[in-house]
């Protein structure tokens, strides 16, 4: 791998079927480790029930309050500076209990890819 320094580009947000949205930050050939996007979730919005299949997924909570929801555990509130880590096939959700966007990294390994997403949400 060569060094090299991504550009964040804003206009690459976009809204996502998990109810939230997404930038891509870092997620190409030329690291084949991790993935990085920055995930927004509106004020009073949750994201689908979904698992990442053979992705190990890791919040950094970046701005706001939330609630994550995982497989059996009790649901944890979360604030700027927590870490969530979501192993592979792991049922999870995020919701916003906040006053203002909640935003945060979504660090994967290997990198995301949508074929590895599975929405679960009964609705």
């Amino acid at each position: 791998m060569r060094p090299q320094i991504l550009q964040r580009d804003d206009t690459k947000e976009f809204f996502s079927e998990e109810k939230c949205f997404i930038n891509e930050l870092s997620n190409s050939i030329a690291d084949t480790e991790v993935s990085i996007a920055q995930a927004r979730v509106l004020v009073d919005e949750v994201t689908r029930w979904h698992k990442l299949e053979g992705v190990t997924e890791r919040y950094v909570i970046l701005s706001g309050t939330g609630r994550v929801e995982l497989a059996d555990l009790d649901p944890r509130d979360v604030q700027a500076g927590d870490v969530v880590i979501i192993p592979p096939g792991c049922p999870q959700r995020i919701r916003n209990t906040g006053h203002e966007d909640l935003v945060f990294l979504a660090i994967c390994n290997p990198p995301f890819s949508q074929s590895k997403y599975l929405d679960i949400d009964p609705n």
